[in-house]
This record gives C-alpha cells, sequence and structure tokens, in this order.
C-alpha cells in the first residue's frame, strides 16, 4: 500500500522527525509503535524544474503543463 501526503521535518531534542495526519492514521488503522516504511522525496524548486534560464524555451505551454504536474506532486 502507498499512502503519498505532505509534511515538513521537526526538530525534537537532538532529533528530527515528521507527523503524519490524524486523517491518514484513522483511515489507515495506523497503531503507535507500529513499523512503517517512509519514502522521502524533495519537494523541487521551480529553479531545479527549470534551471538557471540559460538556453530558450521553445514551447512555453508545454513548460506550463509540467509545472503544474510537478505542482501536484508536491
Amino acid at each position: 500500500m502507498v499512502i503519498q501526503t505532505k509534511t515538513k521535518i521537526r526538530e525534537w531534542g537532538n532529533s528530527f522527525g515528521i507527523v503524519i495526519p490524524k486523517e491518514i492514521i484513522i483511515k489507515e488503522g495506523l497503531k503507535a509503535n507500529e513499523q512503517v516504511i517512509v519514502s522521502i522525496n524533495r519537494k523541487q524548486t521551480l529553479e531545479d524544474f527549470f534551471g538557471k534560464g540559460k538556453g530558450k524555451i521553445n514551447d512555453i505551454q508545454k513548460v506550463k503543463d509540467e509545472a503544474r504536474k510537478l505542482w501536484k506532486m508536491n
């Protein structure tokens, strides 16, 4: 089963952690101390997506469509 959600990394003492939204905990029936596997995908910046502006953009609509796909993933 794959569940995706957007969350922030938070500092807890000398460690870092993430919070799983309550809706997901309830929906998936997750319990305290249950082991889960977490995949980490960094949010891409517009600079990562578009580059630093080198070169010419020939099809602006194609670029806008790709940007929308990326924004929906994040």
